[in-house]
């Protein structure tokens, strides 16, 4: 059966794209939740002025994700924490404690969007991506100290 996506699907494909599924697959999962149509002319076109719109907000977004990304340029953590030996962190700081942080001053940027590849366990100065967009990333430079 051929459908067309949507929203972006990470085992099919793209927004827009024609794709062949199993009937199953479309008719269970696919068409009532919403994420694709059947392959007609009428949802050609459909998706099509889909496609424009979500493309102009696309650019939206990314130009907000720009301005922001410029404000948290220049932003610096300084996070405090008890410590061990070695400079060991007794516990971690994560992606919940940098997004609290950043509300903190004044920035509210939802914790899935900060990209740590595993907790900070270590006194020191580390730089944190955070995505702000698929093409937008902002570093943070956060500064962990022991109390």
């Amino acid at each position: 059966m051929e459908v067309i996506l949507r929203e972006d699907i990470k085992t099919l494909g793209k927004a827009g794209e024609l794709v062949k599924v199993k009937p199953g697959y479309a008719r269970n999962y696919l068409l009532p939740r919403g994420l694709a149509y059947e392959a007609t002319e009428g949802n050609r076109k459909r998706i099509a002025a889909e496609s424009k719109a979500r493309a102009v907000r696309g650019e939206q977004e990314k130009g907000e994700a720009q301005a922001i990304a410029s404000r948290l340029a220049g932003v610096s953590l300084t996070l405090k924490r008890k410590a061990g030996e070695g400079d060991r962190l007794f516990g971690s700081i994560t992606a919940q404690d940098v997004a609290d942080a950043l509300a903190a001053q004044g920035h509210t940027v939802d914790k899935r969007r900060i990209e740590l590849d595993h907790p900070i366990k270590t006194i020191g100065q580390h730089s944190v991506p955070v995505r702000l967009h698929h093409d937008v990333t902002a570093e943070l430079r956060v500064t962990v100290v022991a109390e």
